[in-house]
């Protein structure tokens, strides 16, 4: 009602503040979620996304980016979403750094019309990581036999229960490299003549906040407050802007729909088989960066 009310009321009439809708996204960037937290995807950020850029008359939307990376295709989808949004109804985008944005998450971040940072934030890591485990020895030691049964040559390569075959780290290095390649052609075009000419940009190297500012990684140093009310004025608000989380909602992954109920048991299961994988896979992603 209040926002109805706003918007019958002739411009000049309103006052000077300015309103800049706030958004965050926090978390590894997978396409699944697990009981206990929310990862970013596609899925979990684009109703927040539109919302934020629905607010009406509002100049910009402000981001508060805290990630270390994770799936290159939903980092690039987020991105996308964001750029789309802020290209169909005129606003800038505000990209502010907090802890970490690091491989995918800076890929979220090079959204941004600008991206400022923390002095103190880690910033970069632009380069793509496949990693994993060779259990092969292991279940011998057990005891167990690998059967794998296939058909096409290629189904079963990088199987952890079999020893690593060089034709399949080739051709796995062949595809981190196309990947590498389309971040940094995605970054040369965001960043464009902001970018330092250093050999290490695009090495997977990163960065504390300060030392991106001098690579043109981020525009500028300072927190979200300070700097969009230097910029819009004293009187600007910051309206925080986010997504209904119910018992059985967006943030468990379980949908609330009806008959869902009854399966509450084998959904909480089968998360928990999965979840303990995935927590050590986020978990490797923070520490990467000693957080």
């Amino acid at each position: 009602m209040r926002r109805l009310v706003s918007r019958l009321v002739p411009k000049k009439l309103r006052g000077d503040a300015v309103t800049i809708p706030v958004i965050r996204l926090s978390g590894a960037i997978m396409p699944s979620n697990s009981l206990t937290r929310q990862n970013l995807s596609l899925a979990t950020t684009a109703t927040v996304i539109e919302k934020a850029f629905a607010v009406p008359d509002a100049p910009a939307v402000a981001i508060a980016l805290n990630s270390p990376g994770g799936s290159p295709v939903q980092s690039r989808l987020i991105f996308r979403r964001i750029r789309d949004l802020a290209v169909e109804k005129d606003r800038k985008v505000f990209i502010f750094v907090e802890d970490v944005a690091a491989s995918g998450g800076y890929m979220i971040a090079a959204a941004g019309d600008e991206i400022i940072a923390d002095p103190s934030s880690i910033v970069g890591s632009i380069g793509v990581v496949s990693a994993g485990f060779g259990f092969q020895e292991l279940i011998k030691k057990i005891g167990v036999e690998r059967r794998v049964h296939t058909a096409g040559q290629n189904k079963a390569i990088l199987d952890p229960f079999q020893p690593e075959k060089k034709e399949d780290v080739e051709r796995l290095k062949a595809l981190q490299l196309e990947m590498h390649e389309m971040f940094i052609n995605l970054v040369k075009e965001r960043r464009g003549a902001k970018l330092a000419d250093d050999p290490e940009l695009f090495t997977g190297a990163f960065w504390t906040g300060t030392r991106a500012l001098d690579l043109g990684l981020v525009d500028g140093l300072g927190d979200m407050r300070s700097v969009l009310k230097e910029r819009y004025g004293k009187k600007t608000k910051l309206a925080l802007i986010t997504q209904p989380r119910g018992l059985f909602g967006r943030k468990l992954g379980i949908s609330s729909s009806a008959g869902s109920i009854p399966d509450l048991g084998a959904a909480i299961a089968g998360n928990a088989a999965t979840g303990l994988i995935e927590a050590a896979e986020e978990q490797a992603l923070w520490r990467r960066f000693g957080l």
